[in-house]
């Protein structure tokens, strides 16, 4: 009897694992299709909940990107997971886009976790909004000294520890000393030693935007 009741219990979980795992995909297949039956760009068939990630060269992405433009053009759909990207690949294809219709393809993608700033501030801002904040912020910048001979002292100063930066290694992540020395331009009121070792927190380098 109590086996009995082992084995019904058992079925039932697996029953039950069935149903939600044929209730996700179905979920997915929806989505998918409901995406699909407008006009899009081609590209490679989406798995459910996984899109093409498993296509991904996870370690060179833009190897896959690059094979995927050449077998569907380049202008092209690719999942990663649920989310739906247009690539566009090509020197061509992104000065029309970005360039010739930036208007139409200038804004960014809406993002949940900056929706509490309302779309205020240059870094999250679009359109009209985010020209009015660039203009404020250029010309408050230029009464600190930007565009003037001690921002040039600065920039200079900067390169020059640049190369010497890049002059101790032979192959290294040149992240870290750009974005640094990026920010030190930006705020060069006090300057950051830019050592691999040193830590910068990304607040530091991100308010500069």
């Amino acid at each position: 009897m109590f086996d009995h009741l082992i084995q019904s219990s058992s079925s039932v979980s697996l029953l039950g694992t069935l149903l939600v795992l044929l209730l996700v995909y179905f979920i997915s297949s929806s989505s998918f299709s409901s995406n699909a039956d407008g006009k899009q760009p081609p590209g490679p068939k989406p798995l459910p909940v996984l899109g093409n990630l498993l296509q991904l060269d996870l370690k060179r992405p833009y190897n896959t990107l690059l094979k995927l433009s050449k077998k569907y053009g380049s202008v092209f759909t690719i999942y990663f997971g649920p989310k739906k990207v247009v690539v566009l690949a090509g020197y061509k294809t992104v000065k029309e886009a970005l360039v010739d219709k930036a208007d139409v393809f200038g804004e960014r993608d809406p993002m949940k976790i900056v929706e509490s700033s309302k779309g205020h501030g240059v870094l999250w801002s679009n359109g009209d909004s985010w020209k009015e904040m660039r203009r404020f912020t250029l010309t408050n910048l230029r009464d600190y000294g930007m565009g003037k001979k001690a921002c040039e002292d600065k920039i200079i100063e900067e390169c020059q520890h640049l190369i010497e930066v890049f002059k101790t290694f032979k192959a290294f992540d040149t992240t870290q000393p750009m974005n640094y020395a990026v920010s030190n331009i930006i705020l060069f009121v006090l300057r950051y030693l830019t050592t691999l070792k040193a830590k910068l927190h990304p607040h530091f380098y991100c308010s500069c935007l």
